[in-house]
This record gives C-alpha cells, structure tokens and sequence, in this order.
C-alpha cells in the first residue's frame, strides 16, 4: 500500500525556470479516442456511455449504441480536422493523448499529427475503464498499446496517459520503466516525481478542469462563452502567480468530438487568441515540458 502525499510543494514550490523567463507553460492536449470506445462491434459486453452528447446514457448490454457510436465518428471524420486546422493555423504545438486502435483506425490523421510535428502520447489500447482489470490483463493491453502505437505512428511514444485507470497502473508504468513521464494525475500544477522501490518517475500533471469533457457532463459548460471565461481565468490566475515568482503549468484538455463542435471552436479560438497576445508564456508539448523539468529538476 502506497502512502497518499497530502504536502507535495506546499508553501515554496520549485521555480520551474521556463524557457525564456516564461511566467506560465501551457500545455495543449487533444485526446484522440475515436474508434476506441466500448462496443460490441469490438467485443465489448456492452456499449460506450462515456463522454458523448448524449449525457447520462446507460450503457446497451449485448447491443451497440448506433447514436453513440455515430458521435464519436464525428470526432474522427470532422472534428479532429477543424481542430487541426485552428492549431495548425497558429503553428501551436500540441500532445495527442492518442488511443493506439482509436489512431490505427485514421491513417490520415496520423499522418497529418506527425507531419505538423505534433507529440504522440499514448493513451492506452483502448478507450475502456481498466478499475476491474487484472495485472496480467492491463499489462498485456499496456505492452500491446506501446508496440502498436510504433507501428501506427513510426515512434515509440515519450508519455502515458490511461485515463480511466486501476489501482496498478502507475506501478505497472514504472516497471516498465522505457517511458519519459505520465500523466494520470491531477494533484499538482508543477511536474513531480514518484519513488517506488528505489525507482524513480515523472509525473506531469493533466486536468479535468481546464477540459471540454465538461460540456458533456452535469452542470458543465453550458455554453462556448463558460468554457472561453473559465480557460481563460485559469491562465490569467497562473500567469500572474508566474509574474510574482512562482510559475506554475496550464494543462488544456480538448476532445475532437467535443470541442470540434463548430459551436465550441470558436470559444476555442477565442482563448488561443488571447493566449498569443501575452508575452512570456511558453507553449510546449508535455514532452518537451518532461525533459525541460529532468534537466531543471533532479529526482
């Protein structure tokens, strides 16, 4: 049994030493899960009910949800590219928290995710909840996600991210030991590092917060200008903790199928916008905000 750390930084967190004198780091995530989710048509028991307009669905047992599905599709088929088109667009680099059967299922998009330069971290085989699954079980799925994803996208990924994970995750990460940093967690706004057995891991940060996912959850955003108002609260409220000393990390959580909504792009642009009319702030892929926090910040 792990020991829960209620302290972390406390008063006197690490200054971070951004690139540039930065006085905050925002760090762009698309989950790309489209073609992963729960199905029968997959071998599921059951269909997906997670994270679609259709809120509050229960899950089909023994049939396929054909509404479900088909708004998922929208995220591969229409969303994925009106979002690449806005990052694209504003040359912002970006991290793919992509599920390796959901990326094998477009060719297209990954070929147009590598060719803009965008980091492709894994998030699992599967788009499914890993609560119930035996080690042996989530560690076949993880050891097949990584050598997928290689033979998806041509690189082995630098970061996981599951999700919806199980007690035994993170230790079946780190005893792996051959990735750069994960991201199941939400405890910090600063990468930090995990000890395990005289083994030592980054952990960089995500958020369910600064995140689409709540359009389509209970008393979510309601509306573009709720999402636009609270992303761009959040990087204010970081940035000016950076102005007087104490840079922290913005995490951003999009979803092709969420916020490829045209109705929720142009919220969207509205905050890239202003995030590009502020000096000293960084833009990086968790990647490059991993290895920056190696070199700055030993175990």
């Amino acid at each position: 049994m792990q020991n829960r750390d209620m302290i972390g930084y406390g008063a006197t967190p690490p200054d971070p030493r951004w690139p540039g004198g930065a006085h905050v780091a925002l760090q762009i995530v698309l989950n790309y899960e489209e073609g992963g989710e729960r199905s029968p048509l997959y071998g599921d028991a059951v269909s997906e009910s997670h994270l679609s307009e259709l809120v509050g669905v229960a899950a089909y047992e023994g049939q396929r949800n054909l509404n479900v599905e088909s708004l998922y599709e929208y995220g591969s088929r229409a969303g994925f590219w009106r979002i690449f088109r806005a990052m694209k667009a504003r040359d912002l680099p970006v991290t793919v928290f992509g599920v390796t059967t959901a990326l094998a299922a477009n060719p297209a998009a990954v070929t147009a995710m590598v060719q803009a330069g965008w980091e492709l971290a894994s998030h699992g085989l599967r788009w499914i909840d890993y609560k119930d699954f035996t080690r042996a079980e989530e560690t076949a799925h993880f050891l097949s996600a990584l050598r997928m994803h290689e033979e998806v996208t041509g690189t082995p990924p630098s970061g996981w991210y599951t999700g919806r994970i199980s007690e035994q995750t993170l230790d079946i990460v780190m005893d792996h030991g051959g990735l750069l940093y994960s991201s199941d967690s939400y405890c910090d706004d600063l990468p930090y590092w995990v000890r395990r057995e005289g083994r030592t891991h980054l952990i960089v940060p995500y958020t369910l917060d600064a995140n689409d996912m709540r359009f389509v959850a209970p008393q979510g955003f309601n509306s573009g200008d709720q999402f636009f108002a609270y992303l761009k609260d959040t990087f204010d409220v970081l940035l000016e903790e950076g102005r007087r000393g104490a840079p922290k990390m913005m995490s951003l959580g999009l979803h092709c199928r969420i916020s490829g909504r045209p109705g929720r792009m142009a919220a969207l642009e509205r905050f890239l916008d202003h995030v590009a009319a502020t000096p000293k702030v960084w833009i990086a892929t968790r990647a490059e905000i991993a290895r920056h926090w190696r070199d700055h910040q030993s175990p």
